[in-house]
């Protein structure tokens, strides 16, 4: 059984979590990926969070002392960890009221998620595909949280910065052209209606993988060495993201094979950036645009009256 789930893992890190519809309807009640509806009528007060964009967005709505647990690559003031790797006992002990998880746990780790069931605890599985989804995604936690205002000024507040980054980036007449590396050994990009493509569009860049097929349904699409460097003329910026399953250098993209005829390597123009910025589904995927946007056009936003 270790094997199987192991294997099971491996293949969500590696070609990108599924994903599905996550809604916020009727006032008080939850969707989930899964297809579970939850009645809220009071918000949950001890939550545990096994996935860090739930950690991310629960800070940004205001809670604290609600949540009891996070997963263990997060931080936040000293709370307990925990894993979809723990035992049932460990989750039990604590007490918590909901655990939020999202589609991976739910399908690998189907024993704890029926057990933490099985002993009251309500499990909510969540995790968008897309920026719409994400907005869904947002009120949703707001409706299990009791901070549907919050969510929804979350929403208004992240449209009205695209809006002004947008005003910014409709005037810069030649955009740049570039490929977006998602994983390097394999060389993988990202379908188009990924957050991190969403993230480098608004920003402005022009993506050249937009015939980019998905990897069995997942964000993440095969590529491959061939078609990149059938761009390689093309590529006036080499973007890659660096997180758990892609670690990349420069001086990596620079010796790989085959890419010192690509444009960008051979005018330095390759660029790194964080996962958790452009990937995820949170507020900071504004940083991440921002972010990328310095990359491309040094100074642009600034320039706009945007910070």
């Amino acid at each position: 059984m270790k094997i199987i789930n192991s294997v099971i893992i491996l293949f969500f890190l590696v070609f990108g979590a599924w994903t599905g519809p996550v809604q916020s309807h009727g006032g008080n009640v939850v969707t989930d990926a899964a297809g579970r509806s939850i009645q809220v009528d009071a918000p949950f007060t001890r939550i545990i969070s096994l996935y860090g964009a739930h950690t991310r967005n629960l800070q940004t709505l205001g809670l604290n002392n609600e949540i009891i647990g996070i997963c263990p690559m997060d931080s936040w003031d000293g709370k307990p960890k925990f894993s979809y790797h723990d035992g049932l006992e460990k989750f039990m002990a604590a007490r918590p009221d909901l655990v939020l998880i999202r589609p991976m746990i739910d399908q690998a780790y189907a024993a704890l998620v029926k057990g933490l069931e099985k002993a009251g605890i309500v499990v909510v599985s969540l995790q968008p595909g897309s920026v719409d989804e994400m907005f869904d995604y947002w009120l949703a936690l707001g409706t299990l949280t009791g901070k549907g205002d919050q969510a929804r000024q979350m929403v208004t507040s992240f449209k009205e910065e695209i809006a002004g980054i947008g005003a910014v980036i409709r005037g810069i007449p030649d955009k740049k052209k570039v490929y977006f590396e998602a994983i390097h050994s394999r060389m993988k990009t990202f379908t188009p209606g990924a957050m991190a493509i969403f993230a480098l569009e608004t920003a402005g860049g022009v993506n050249l993988a937009r015939d980019a097929p998905s990897v069995r349904g997942t964000n993440i699409a095969f590529y491959g060495k061939e078609r990149i460097l059938s761009h390689a003329h093309e590529i006036d910026v080499y973007l890659a993201q660096k997180g758990a399953m892609n670690q990349p250098t420069i001086r990596m993209i620079k010796d790989e094979p085959g890419f010192d005829v690509i444009r960008a390597v051979k005018e330095n123009q390759i660029f790194i950036v964080d996962e958790k910025i452009v990937s995820r589904p949170t507020m900071d995927l504004l940083e991440g645009i921002h972010t990328i946007a310095e990359m491309l056009y040094p100074g642009v936003l600034e320039k706009g009256g945007l910070q």
